[in-house]
């Protein structure tokens, strides 16, 4: 079993990243800040105007450390990765299965199965765990949704095409944020969610998720490279220039599970508050670097947590979850399980 590692996430402008030995040297203007040995290491996650020295690149390199870059505000940028791991011929089978109508098909059912159960998860949880403080609409919604998104999950399991498959998708996603609004329980009128927003983010619930989603897309796209396969080739996600969609692919099941649920809580729990969030003159809202930091810890906290992994019926670290999915799919392209088993959250 892999051994869960943290992820190091560099938020000071104008910090430098260094190699000492086998230490990676964190100095902001030429003092030093933090030094962490790099076998502790998974991922380094750097943002904004953040320096890395050659040396500690090629040293991630090799010990297959992922180095990714994204702008202050979590929109990525570029990523530094040593050679290509895995076996050529696991590659070369991603491609035809994702050229190949019906074996394509079955791979995006699960995708889609396994996202539409956890979707309605989050919400049963919300109903049973809440339902004394929940307004009577508001409850109504709810079950009238969990209802939906089953039917939906059923309707997915029969034989179709992988475009019909995409469009069960699309109401299942309707469906779930058309009653998200109802799982925000924060007091204040600034945390309502009206509509899911991107490129850029319109309101604090919003820009929460969109930050969150773009952490759980690089530690996806590491998974996929750990194990061998191409992170640009998806199923569910159509191939489209520079956008990673098997890494998408990969995160669809822990949208709901994970980054929503972890969005949720920093909301409810008052962990962030609207101060930390500017509108900016083109409508986009953004998060200040205090609140990018309680997110970031909360994220890496969240990724420690343990759970029993329902297909392999073993304990493990929610940070490990997305590692354990791309084995499990690099073994069904292999030959080696009849079918991708989705990560389904109970």
């Amino acid at each position: 079993m892999r051994r869960h590692l943290n992820t190091l996430y560099i938020t000071t402008q104008g910090a430098y990243l260094g190699k000492d030995r086998a230490n990676i040297v964190v100095s902001v203007d030429g003092r030093e800040t933090g030094r962490v040995p790099i076998h502790t290491v998974g991922g380094i996650v750097c943002f904004g105007r953040v320096g890395v020295s050659p040396f500690l690149m090629g040293q991630c390199g090799e010990e297959g450390v992922a180095l990714s870059f994204l702008n202050e505000h979590g929109r990525y940028l570029a990523r530094v990765v040593g050679p290509a791991s895995g076996n050529v011929l696991l590659r070369r089978e991603q491609y035809r299965r994702a050229d190949d109508a019906a074996a394509c098909a079955g791979l995006v059912r699960s995708i889609v199965i396994g996202k539409t159960l956890n979707q309605r998860t989050v919400i049963a949880r919300t109903l049973r765990d809440h339902r004394a403080t929940l307004p009577a609409a508001a409850t109504d919604a709810l079950k009238t949704a969990a209802g939906r998104l089953a039917d939906i999950a059923r309707r997915a399991e029969k034989p179709q095409s992988a475009d019909t498959l995409r469009g069960l998708e699309g109401e299942a996603a309707r469906t779930y944020f058309g009653v998200f609004n109802h799982l925000v329980r924060g007091d204040s009128d600034d945390f309502v969610f009206s509509g899911r927003s991107r490129r850029p983010p319109l309101d604090p619930v919003n820009a929460l998720l969109s930050f969150v989603y773009a952490l759980l897309v690089q530690d996806a796209r590491a998974a996929a490279e750990a194990v061998g396969l191409d992170p640009a080739v998806g199923f569910l996600h159509r191939d489209r220039p520079g956008r990673p969609s098997l890494a998408l692919d990969l995160m669809e099941e822990f949208r709901p599970f994970f980054a929503d649920r972890l969005a949720l809580s920093l909301i409810n729990r008052g962990q962030v508050t609207p101060r930390g969030f500017t509108r900016m003159d083109n409508g986009a809202c953004r998060m200040d670097d205090a609140t990018r930091k309680t997110v970031l810890v909360a994220y890496q906290d969240r990724k420690r947590d343990e759970l029993t992994h329902p297909f392999l019926e073993e304990k493990v670290t929610v940070g490990l979850l997305w590692h354990i999915q791309a084995q499990l799919l690099a073994r069904h392209l292999r030959g080696d399980l009849d079918a991708y088993p989705p990560f389904v959250w109970r």
